[in-house]
């Protein structure tokens, strides 16, 4: 499933518009009916969760077990199924030098607006649990530079997240972060920072657009979009809201349904049919489904 090149091109330019002009606010999905949710909500611009898609899709953690295929398959259909830019988590590039390049090359076909790819050691971890080791910066820029080689498009959004908050401090990361923008970044994620105050800090020493992660139950304070906004960050990302919410309504369903044994009183808390095909575009009484959206 390959996006066409102008509707691909188009989404990558749009999305370097919007951080260009102010913050743009990014639901996270892990699938592609989220995403047409997101859209359908007004957003201009969804973000594809790692997290998301190896809980939902394969039932295991974050922690690298899906590889690049899988992941660009999965972001395809997000792609696909939008009008608005879609970014994903690339981890940290399913490799070194080649097999970055055709981790890039591969979610560019797809038709992504971009990725950020992590100064983590693979096998990755979620950024907000302990344990995390981070490779040597040398190691990192060489990832970028190999990653900016490779596109095609200039429009496409290399973003380099950096680990290193835990491991180095913000000055450490701060100092990271400038060097993977002189190796050809175009913004920069900074991820786990621990207080709003290294939030300000980090925004006052880099001069590039920054992605902010506002993730549940972590390592950052729940800081608004105006918030991150005004400290200067243009991309905040919610990586795994919508699918926390999925879950833990399917989980109170399921042992509703074990305790009754029907679903009758759950209806009124569905997405009827009807709701659901006009969420997909699809009219049974025609014969031809409007299909994907690229």
């Amino acid at each position: 499933m390959i996006a066409s090149t102008s509707n691909g091109t188009s989404k990558r330019k749009k999305l370097r518009q919007l951080i260009a002009n102010g913050a743009v606010m990014m639901p996270g999905v892990p699938n592609a009916s989220m995403a047409r949710q997101v859209e359908k909500a007004g957003f201009d611009a969804v973000y594809v969760s790692g997290a998301g898609m190896a809980n939902s899709t394969a039932g295991v953690p974050d922690i690298g077990l899906l590889w690049r295929d899988e992941v660009v398959r999965l972001a395809s259909y997000v792609a696909h199924a939008v009008r608005i830019p879609a970014i994903v988590d690339a981890d940290t590039g399913f490799g070194e030098g080649d097999a970055v390049a055709q981790t890039i090359r591969q979610l560019e076909k797809a038709g992504l607006a971009g990725c950020h790819l992590e100064d983590q050691e693979f096998p990755k971890r979620c950024g907000h649990v302990e344990g995390k080791t981070i490779v040597d910066a040398r190691m990192m820029v060489a990832r970028i530079k190999a990653a900016v080689a490779a596109r095609e498009d200039k429009d496409f959004l290399i973003i380099a997240r950096t680990d290193a908050r835990a491991a180095e401090g913000v000055d450490g990361a701060i100092s990271r972060a400038n060097e993977y923008l002189d190796a050809g970044a175009d913004a920069i994620f900074p991820e786990a920072l621990q207080s709003a105050e290294e939030f300000v800090d980090f925004a006052q020493e880099i001069d590039a657009p920054l992605m902010a992660n506002m993730t549940e139950f972590g390592k950052s304070p729940l800081l608004t979009f105006r918030e991150l906004s005004d400290f200067g960050y243009r991309m905040i990302i919610f990586p795994q809201s919508a699918f926390r919410i999925a879950m833990k309504a399917s989980e109170k369903f399921f042992a509703e349904l074990k305790k009754t044994g029907t679903q009758n009183d759950c209806l009124d808390q569905m997405q009827t049919r009807k709701e659901l095909y006009d969420l997909l575009d699809y009219n049974p009484a025609e014969e031809q489904w409007k299909g994907f959206r690229d």
